[in-house]
């Protein structure tokens, strides 16, 4: 994998609790020895002593401080691991935490159990809350080390880039009108992450594209692929500065009504899967789907998106974060927590712009970065593979372009 990319699970905790407490309970186990050694040390050292025609032969002062040393270790080796079991100890009461958080925003019954883990943790070690604090802190100061412009951090400080589930979109946004300009017919699904960004649609003016799979037992499924913000004079394109800002301050915008009208044109109803592929601000749509709409979203790939919607464990989100792009710093790191399947993962590169950002927003950046890591062999990779096998089933694909107009 490039040393530029990072894939993660998202939020604080990018390591698992237990297997720092395996590491931790190796050191403690391992500490022991060296105090065994040291008291074999200086056994030795004394018998050397007692024999002085052998302390001729033998530097018996490094010898005794070779004891020295293994005393040093074992206390080293003691307390790197009580400290190791400790921050595994902080590191699961974040994530304890969050999925309180979760749970209680999707207004789904929390267990008595995880009340019971979380007070059991910060009454483990009177240093748990501090250390709590600290990590939180640690995390809203890191998670975003992109280049700032004007606003950006006092609008991502808002938290309107992080989006609950069951949100409603505000106000009207339309009407829109939709008009398909391109049909073809896909012989199969993307192969590769960034086969998936390179099927966003070419004809002219097009948005948006729908691809429709119909399954073996006649159930479909459809797959949506958005651009973003379109630079455009015409006061009629929906994918503009006015949809971007509507959208960041949670109003409906009619480029979020030309995207629902583009699945239903393309046949999609209520309960039908759908994978979504959006970049920029139709990845505020994608998050706005997953929250509002009726639609089974299952996949929901977004490169560049300035906010993250809390999904549950049934959708596989992906999202792209490029460290230059500012407009992936509205998202304000995302939820604590992570979100999404516990397959789902951000994937971070580095791209250290020094040009404000603006080519590191660019989809053709975005394309490259998932080259990279289809090469990457991570894999993690496999639960998206297999969304793509399933479709790979599909006894027909047709797919359409739309261009979407303001009314």
């Amino acid at each position: 994998m490039s040393d530029d990319l990072e894939i993660r699970h998202g939020g604080i905790v990018s390591v698992d609790p237990e297997a720092l407490r395996v590491v931790a309970d190796a050191l403690v186990a391992l500490a022991p020895k060296f105090a065994d050694a040291a008291a074999a040390v200086r056994r030795a050292h004394g018998c050397l002593l007692a024999l002085p025609p052998a302390t001729l032969r033998v530097d018996t002062s490094a010898l005794w401080g070779s004891a020295e040393r293994a005393e040093a270790l074992h206390a080293e080796c003691r307390e790197t691991g009580e400290n190791t079991r400790l921050m595994a100890d902080v590191f699961e009461l974040v994530e304890r935490r969050a999925e309180l958080d979760a749970l209680e925003i999707q207004g789904k019954a929390v267990p008595d159990a995880l009340y019971d883990r979380i007070d059991e943790l910060v009454a483990s070690d009177p240093r748990m809350l501090d250390m709590e604090a600290w990590l939180l802190s640690e995390w809203e100061d890191g998670h975003y080390d992109g280049p700032v412009i004007g606003g950006v951090t006092a609008f991502a400080a808002l938290g309107l880039g992080r989006i609950p589930p069951g949100v409603k979109l505000a106000g009207g946004g339309g009407p829109v009108s939709l008009t398909p300009v391109r049909q073809s017919a896909p012989l199969v699904p993307p192969g590769s992450l960034a086969e998936a960004f390179r099927r966003f649609p070419t004809a002219d003016g097009a948005q948006l594209k729908v691809e429709k799979y119909t399954m073996p037992d006649g159930a479909r499924q459809f797959v949506l692929y958005s651009k973003g913000t379109q630079v455009s004079l015409d006061p009629d394109e929906p994918f503009d500065m006015k949809s971007n800002a509507q959208l960041y301050l949670r109003q409906e915008s009619a480029s979020y009504l030309a995207t629902v009208e583009a699945l239903e044109a393309s046949g999609a109803r209520a309960g039908d899967e759908v994978h979504l592929y959006a970049h920029s601000q139709a990845a505020m749509n994608a998050a706005y789907l997953i929250a509002q709409s009726d639609l089974d979203v299952t996949v929901s790939v977004t490169a560049g998106g300035p906010m993250q919607t809390a999904a549950g464990d049934d959708v596989l989100k992906i999202d792209f974060v490029h460290t230059g792009d500012i407009v992936g710093s509205l998202a304000d790191g995302g939820f604590p927590g992570g979100t999404g399947s516990p397959d789902s993962m951000v994937i971070t590169r580095d791209t250290s712009s020094v040009d404000l950002g603006i080519p590191d927003h660019l989809m053709s950046e975005y394309e490259h970065t998932a080259e990279l890591v289809d090469e990457s062999g991570d894999p993690r990779l496999e639960a998206w593979r297999d969304k793509q096998r399933v479709l790979t089933q599909a006894v027909s694909i047709e797919s359409t372009e739309y261009v979407a107009k303001r009314e």
